[in-house]
């Protein structure tokens, strides 16, 4: 059997509580003994955190403490899986560096408004969206600030609008992978509301990266 904790809080509009509930039932079927934290003081424990297998974060505009912070990372360089979705990875914790360069991505932008926009699979052999084609989403379009090191899964494209200072097509990323260290990372862009998580293929891609993640 396999250990996980969830850690989730923040900001309220991405509904941690909620979201996160949405998985626990497949991870206790796949096997995990899950542990659900509603403070960050649970990273500061390094040694504590080794003990798990998968660390599933959904924490919006948080801060870490350095201890937080070293606890974390160093966990997960050391082989614990970290996964999350959204806001909850990829919009928090902005002015921990180590973290955001673990993560591999870090939200910028987004426009005003929901909208409709494709999502296309970009690495079809990979275990997390095999068997799963290109798909639309109606939610918000992120746009991040990444690096190469990151193994992208799936993309999207903003397109500029009349009033963007940007006047070509830009290629996002909206899935993908990272190796920090010994341990696996696994990030999605997608998930502001509860209807965007249980979309077929977002909960399927999402499902199977928290369990890809782990150890």
């Amino acid at each position: 059997m396999g250990l996980a904790l969830v850690v989730r809080g923040g900001w309220e509009g991405h509904e941690p509580v909620a979201a996160t509930e949405l998985f626990l039932p497949g991870l206790r079927v796949a096997g995990f003994d899950v542990t659900v934290s509603d403070t960050l003081a649970v990273y500061a424990d390094e040694a504590a955190l080794r003990r798990f297998d998968l660390i599933v974060q959904c924490w919006t505009a948080g801060e870490l403490t350095d201890a937080e912070c070293a606890g974390l990372v160093g966990a997960v360089r050391s082989g614990v899986g970290f996964a999350g979705w959204h806001g909850g990875i990829v919009a928090t914790f902005a002015g921990s560096r180590d973290y955001l360069r673990m993560v591999g991505g870090q939200f910028l932008h987004h426009p005003a408004d929901f909208l409709e926009y494709d999502v296309r699979i970009t690495e079809r052999g990979h275990p997390i969206v095999a068997g799963i084609d290109d798909f639309s989403v109606h939610t918000e379009q992120y746009w991040l600030i990444t690096d190469a090191w990151n193994d992208v899964l799936a993309t999207t494209t903003v397109h500029p609008g009349p009033n963007d200072e940007f006047t070509e097509p830009v290629a996002m990323p909206v899935v993908w992978t990272r190796q920090w260290g010994a341990g696996r990372v696994f990030c999605s862009a997608i998930g502001h509301r509860l209807a965007d998580l249980t979309q077929p293929e977002v909960l399927t891609l999402t499902e199977r990266g928290l369990r890809w993640a782990s150890r």
